[in-house]
């Protein structure tokens, strides 16, 4: 049985990127909802700081995380990325938390 796992993925755009790297990530969405393994894909937009956005990834195992990231689309985001990003993507990964047993 695989475990599922949830990605946070924080973007900063370079400046004056962030239309252009928003329209890019909106454009995402629904070819990954789509994927067989994606449990939920969802953008944010810091209220904050226009050039940070945040994805909020779940899926039903790595595999099917890494099967995304090899997809066309991601690899052609990923190649335009240098130009949009101010920083490298930084990536965080989750599992669920199982509930502690009463003692």
């Amino acid at each position: 049985m695989s475990t599922p796992l949830t990605l946070l993925a924080e973007l900063k755009a370079s400046p004056g990127q962030a239309e252009e790297l928003g329209a890019r990530l909106q454009a995402l969405l629904a070819p990954t909802r789509r994927e067989a393994g994606c449990l939920g894909y969802a953008l944010h937009r810091s209220s904050d700081d226009p050039d940070l956005f945040v994805l909020y990834e779940n899926w039903r195992s790595r595999r099917d995380l890494d099967e995304h990231l090899a997809t066309p689309y991601l690899l052609d985001f990923f190649a335009q990325a240098p130009r949009l990003l101010a920083q490298d993507v930084a990536m965080r990964f989750f599992s669920p938390a199982t509930a502690a047993e009463p003692a």
